[in-house]
C-alpha cells in the first residue's frame, strides 16, 4: 500500500509564485470590468463621509518615484477607510497649466510659436495635456490605485476655470486682490514673474563688492566730506540705487582711514578693518542710526540723490550696516522706499537686459553687466574691494536658471489683509508630522503678498477688464459673467473673442463713457489653480465636502498646495479647505542620494512593476517611515521581495490546509478549541487590533511589521509547523484537524482582509481562493474586528510562557545538529528539567512532542541530576538524544512501536490504527 496516498496533504491552485507582472494586469482588467470602484461606492454610501482630496500631480512625462509613494499612500488610506466604516469616494486631478508644458512644445520643433495666435497655440498646450494625463492614468492604475480615474478633476476643464473665477471674484470682492508696481521674483530665462513655491535655491559664484557713496548733505550730523559704505553681491543693481538704509536703533561710526572718513555700523567694524585691509584707523564720532535719517549721498556714477532711511531690516549679519537700497530689485528695498517716497526704477527688462534707464549699460544682460558696473566704480574711485563669493541663490524651478527681483506691474493677493486669520486656520487643523504646523505657520507670518500673475499663454486668465481711464473692472456682474462664458465654452474664448462679446450685455462702467473697453492679458500663477481646488472640487462635486478630511503630499508642499489651498480657502470661507494635513518625504536611492539621470541612480516606477510588480512597490511603501526621505534601490526591493515571498508562502499554506474544509460545515465554535488552537486566535486578536490602530494613525510600517513578523514568527515557524502532523496524518474529520483548519480559517480571512490596502492584487487573489466567502472581491468587505472572548489573561501568561521555553529547546535541538547528535527535529527524544511555573506548565500540556516536532519528550524535576551534557537556560535545562525505535513510513515520528501492527508492520500503532479505520478498503 502506498502511505502517501493515505496523508491529506495540502492541496491548492493558488500558485506559490505570484508573477505579478503578468497577473497584476489581468487582475486590474477584472476590476474594471466589475466596476469594483463603483460598487465599493455603492456598498458604502450610507457611511458617514472621508474625503482624501487629491494634490494634482503635473501633466507631463511618466511618473517617477515620489508620486509612486504619494499615490500608493493615499490608496492605503482610501481603501482602509472604505473598509471601516466610512464612505471614501477617491477623486484623481490633475494640474495642467504653466510653463513645462509650453516649453515641451516649442522644444519638440514641430510647434512654429512666433507663427500661431495665443488661442491656437493654447489649443496645442491642451490636447499635449490631455495625452500626458493618459499616459499618467495609465501608469497610476497599474500601481492597483482604486478611484474614479474616468472622471477626474483637470485644471483646465470648464467647470473647474469656472470655480476658479468664482475664488478670483469673491477675493477680489473682499478687497484682497489688487495691482500694484512692486519687485517679484523675475525669471528671465522664463520671461515670467513667479511664486515662492516655484523657487529653488543652488549655488552660485558671485561678485562681492563695498562702494563708497559720497555724502552729500549731512543734515547736520555728518561734515558732508564722509562716504557711507554699502556692500552687494549684485553689482548690475547700482544703476538702480535711490537710497542707503540704517537701523534706527544701531550705533553707526565715522571712520577716519588715510584721509578719508567712512560710515558704517559699530558693530561690524572689527570685520570691516580687516575685509578692507584699514591698516590704521581711527573712530572719530558715533550716534544712533536714526541720526542718519534724511541724510543725502551721491549716487557714485549718476551723481544723483541717494537717501539715507531708517529699515528695520537691517542686521550685523554681514556687510557694513548701510544697505544699498533700490527699490525696483528687493522686497525690503521697496517697502522702505514707498515709506519715504522713492521711485519704483526698474533699469532691467523682460528678458533680464539692461535699459536706457541705465545709461552706459544698455543692452548689457543683468549678469554680464556686473563688470562693467564694477570697472566703473573702481574708475571713480568708490570701489572699496572686489571680491568672489559662492552662495546659495533663488532659480527658477523649471529653467535651473538664476532669478532676479524685479519691479513690474503684477496683480497680487494681499496676505497682510487676511494674514491673522490664516494662522488661526493652521493651528485649527491636525498636522502630520506636528512640526508641519510650525513649518506652515512661519511661512505664512512671514510671507509677503502672493503674485498672482503671470506673463505666459497658457493657463487660466485674470478676468480683469480695463476702463478707457486705465482703471481695471471687477465686480459681481463680471465675475458671474465670465465664470459661466468659461463654464460653457472654456477659458480659451478670452484669447478669441472680442473684448465687448466677454462683458455682459450692455454692460457699462464710469471708466468707460465710449464703452471702450480692454482686457487683461496675464494669466494666474499655476498654484492659484490648484489651490483653488477646494471651491472648484470639493464644493462642486456632490460626492465630495469641503473641507477635507484630509491633504497628503510631500514635504515641499507646504510652500505650495498646502500653502496656496489656505490663502484662498480662507480668503473665500474663512476656513482652511482640510482637517487634516499628512506629508511625506522624497524617494532617495540607496545611498540617501537624490535621484538623477546624470547620475543613474533613478528607481522608475514602471521598470519595478515590470520585474517586480506593483504589489511590491506597494510593500516596500509599507516598510518604510515614510515622513522622513525614503531610500529606494534593487537591493532593497529584493528585500521587500523577500517578505512578499514569505507572506505569499503563509497564505498558500493556509489554503493548501484549507481544501476539504466547509467553514458551514466543519467550523468549529472557539469554545471547542484547545488551548494552543484558542491561544492562536487571541494572538490574531492582537494582530487586528495593533493593525487597525496602525491604519488610523497612518503608521504603515507597524501594519506591515505586524503581518509580516506574525506570519514568520507566530504562524511559519510555530503554529503552521506544528499543525503540519495533524492536518495531514489525522483522519479527514478528527477533531483536533477541524479545530486547527477552524483557527487556519479565521486566519486566512482575517490576514486577508487586514493586508488588502496594502496588496490588493495578493488579496484578491487569495481571497478568490478561499472556500466559503460571498463577497466576489475582499474590497467589499470590512476590516475585521477583535473578537471577545471568555477572561484570557491565565491563557495568555500560559502559552507566552511557553512560547519562551519553546524558544530555548528549539536553540537546543539546533545544537544538538550541529553537533550531529541528531538530523531532523523528529529524530530527537528530549528531556526537560525545570521546577515552579515552568515544570508546571510543562505537565499541563498533552502532545508535547508536537509542539516541539520531536519523538519523544520526558519532562523531570530540576531539582534532578541534570547531566553535563544539557543545554541550561534560564527557565529550563534541556538534554537532547537521538529517538529509540524505528521511523514511522507514514508520519516520521520515531517510535517503539514500529512493528507491532501485523497489518502495517512499517508504522507506529497510531498510524496502522488510522490507515486501518479510513483508508483500508
Amino acid at each position: 500500500m502506498d502511505y502517501k496516498e493515505t496523508l491529506l496533504m495540502p492541496k491548492t491552485a493558488f500558485p506559490m509564485r505570484g508573477n505579478l507582472p503578468n497577473r497584476e494586469p489581468e487582475r486590474q482588467n477584472e476590476w474594471e470590468e466589475q466596476k469594483i470602484y463603483e460598487k465599493v461606492q455603492e456598498r458604502t454610501k450610507d457611511r458617514p463621509l472621508f474625503v482624501l482630496h487629491d494634490g494634482p500631480p503635473y501633466a507631463n512625462g511618466d511618473i517617477h518615484m515620489g508620486h509612486a509613494l504619494n499615490k500608493i499612500l493615499k490608496d492605503f488610506i482610501v481603501r482602509f477607510k472604505s473598509m471601516s466604516g466610512y464612505h471614501a469616494p477617491y477623486v484623481p486631478g490633475w494640474d495642467t497649466h504653466g510653463l513645462p508644458i509650453e516649453t515641451a512644445l516649442t522644444k519638440s520643433g514641430k510647434v512654429k510659436r512666433k507663427e500661431m495666435s495665443v488661442a491656437q497655440f493654447r489649443q496645442l498646450c491642451e490636447e499635449y495635456a490631455h495625452k500626458q494625463i493618459a499616459r499618467q492614468r495609465e501608469q497610476f492604475m497599474r500601481l492597483g490605485v482604486r478611484g474614479d480615474w474616468w472622471n477626474p478633476y483637470i485644471t483646465l476643464d470648464k467647470g473647474y476655470e469656472a470655480g476658479q473665477i468664482k475664488v478670483f471674484g469673491e477675493m477680489a470682492k473682499k478687497g484682497y486682490i489688487y495691482k500694484g508696481k512692486k519687485p517679484v521674483y523675475w525669471s528671465p530665462s522664463s520671461e515670467s514673474a513667479l511664486a515662492e513655491a516655484e523657487i529653488e535655491y543652488h549655488d552660485k559664484r558671485s561678485p562681492s563688492i563695498y562702494v563708497a557713496f559720497n555724502v552729500k548733505d549731512g543734515k547736520g550730523v555728518l561734515a558732508g566730506d564722509e562716504k557711507m559704505v554699502i556692500w552687494t553681491t549684485t553689482p548690475w543693481t547700482i544703476p538702480a540705487n535711490l537710497g542707503i538704509a540704517v537701523h534706527p536703533d544701531l550705533t553707526y561710526v565715522v571712520v577716519s582711514v588715510q584721509n578719508q572718513k567712512f560710515v558704517v555700523a559699530e558693530g561690524l567694524l572689527e570685520t570691516l578693518v580687516k575685509e578692507l585691509e584699514w591698516d590704521a584707523y581711527e573712530v572719530t564720532k558715533s550716534f544712533k542710526g536714526t541720526s542718519l535719517e534724511n541724510v543725502i549721498a551721491e549716487h557714485p556714477i549718476y551723481k544723483r540723490d541717494s537717501l539715507v532711511m531708517c529699515g528695520d531690516h537691517v542686521t550685523l549679519d554681514a556687510g557694513t550696516g548701510c544697505v544699498h537700497t533700490a527699490p525696483g530689485h528687493g522686497e525690503e528695498d521697496y517697502i522702505v522706499g514707498q515709506k519715504y517716497g522713492l521711485d519704483v526704477l526698474c533699469p532691467v527688462d523682460d528678458k533680464g537686459y539692461m535699459t536706457s534707464e541705465a545709461p552706459g549699460f544698455e543692452g548689457l544682460f543683468y549678469d554680464e553687466a556686473n563688470k562693467p558696473i564694477t570697472e566703473k566704480l573702481d574708475e571713480l574711485g568708490a570701489l572699496l574691494k572686489l571680491s568672489f563669493i559662492t552662495h546659495s541663490y533663488a532659480h527658477d524651478w523649471r529653467t535651473k536658471k538664476p532669478v532676479i527681483y524685479r519691479a513690474t506691474a503684477q496683480w497680487f493677493a494681499s496676505i497682510e489683509q487676511f494674514r491673522e486669520q490664516l494662522l488661526k486656520a493652521i493651528e485649527e487643523v491636525d498636522w502630520l508630522p506636528k512640526w508641519g504646523e510650525t513649518r506652515l505657520f512661519n511661512m505664512v507670518r512671514d510671507r509677503g503678498d502672493w503674485c498672482i500673475s503671470r506673463q505666459r499663454a497658457w493657463g487660466v486668465p485674470i478676468p480683469v477688464f480695463y476702463g478707457e481711464d486705465g482703471e481695471p473692472i471687477i465686480t459681481d456682474e463680471t465675475i458671474d459673467h465670465v465664470a459661466n462664458l468659461f463654464r460653457e465654452h472654456g477659458s480659451n474664448i478670452w484669447f478669441e473673442w472680442d473684448t465687448e462679446q466677454l462683458l455682459p450685455e450692455g454692460f457699462t462702467s464710469p471708466h468707460s463713457p465710449n464703452g471702450t473697453f480692454t482686457r487683461e492679458m496675464d494669466i494666474m500663477d499655476v498654484w492659484f489653480d490648484s489651490g483653488s481646488s477646494h471651491q472648484a472640487v470639493l464644493e462642486e462635486r456632490e460626492e465630495l465636502s469641503r473641507p477635507a478630511d484630509l491633504y497628503l503630499e510631500g514635504s515641499d508642499q507646504y510652500r505650495g498646495w498646502f500653502n496656496s489651498s489656505l490663502s484662498t480657502a480662507v480668503a473665500v470661507t474663512g476656513k482652511a479647505p482640510y482637517k487634516g494635513v499628512l506629508s511625506h518625504g522624497f524617494a532617495l536611492d540607496g545611498d540617501g542620494r537624490k535621484m538623477s539621470k546624470s547620475i543613474g541612480n533613478v528607481v522608475i516606477p514602471n521598470d519595478v512593476m515590470k520585474q517586480l510588480g506593483a504589489d511590491i512597490l506597494r510593500l516596500w511603501v509599507a516598510s518604510v517611515d515614510y515622513q522622513a526621505d525614503v531610500r529606494v534601490s534593487d537591493k532593497i526591493l529584493k528585500q521587500v521581495s523577500e517578505s512578499y515571498r514569505k507572506i505569499r508562502n503563509t497564505f498558500r499554506f493556509l489554503l493548501g490546509n484549507l481544501h476539504d474544509f466547509d467553514p458551514n460545515v466543519h467550523r468549529l465554535e472557539y469554545k471547542q478549541l484547545k488551548d494552543v488552537d484558542l491561544f492562536m486566535l487571541v494572538k490574531l486578536n492582537e494582530v487586528i487590533e495593533k493593525v487597525t490602530e496602525a491604519y488610523e494613525q497612518y503608521q504603515f510600517s507597524t501594519v506591515y511589521h505586524t503581518i509580516h513578523n506574525f506570519c514568520t514568527i507566530e504562524l511559519s515557524s510555530f503554529y503552521m509547523d506544528m499543525a503540519k502532523d495533524t492536518l495531514y496524518i489525522e483522519h479527514a474529520d478528527h477533531p483536533a484537524r477541524r479545530a486547527i483548519q477552524s483557527v487556519m480559517y479565521e486566519l486566512l480571512v482575517t490576514l486577508t482582509k487586514l493586508i488588502s490596502p496594502i496588496l490588493p492584487h495578493t488579496a484578491d487573489e487569495v481571497w478568490g481562493h478561499i472556500p466559503g466567502v460571498i463577497e466576489e472581491s475582499v474590497q467589499l468587505t470590512d476590516i475585521p474586528k477583535a473578537q471577545t472572548f471568555d477572561d484570557v489573561t491565565e491563557l495568555n501568561a500560559k502559552w507566552n510562557l511557553f512560547m519562551t521555553v519553546r524558544d530555548d529547546v528549539l536553540k537546543a535541538l539546533e545544537q544538538a545538529r550541529n553537533e550531529k547528535k541528531i538530523g531532523k527535529s523528529l529524530t530527537a527524544a528530549i528531556t526537560l528539567y525545570a521546577d515552579g511555573k515552568v515544570h508546571e506548565l510543562l505537565t499541563s500540556i498533552s502532545n508535547l512532542e508536537k509542539l516541539f516536532i520531536v519523538s519523544n519528550v520526558v519532562i523531570a524535576k530540576k531539582g534532578s541530576e541534570v547531566p553535563e551534557s544539557a543545554a541550561t537556560f534560564e527557565e529550563i535545562s534541556v538534554v537532547v538524544e537521538a529517538a529509540e525505535g524505528q521511523t514511522c513510513e507514514r508520519c516520521w515520528v520515531v517510535s517503539n512501536t514500529v512493528g507491532q501492527s501485523l497489518a502495517h508492520p512499517t508504522l507506529c500503532l497510531s498510524c496502522a490504527d488510522t490507515v486501518s479505520k479510513y483508508y483500508t478498503k
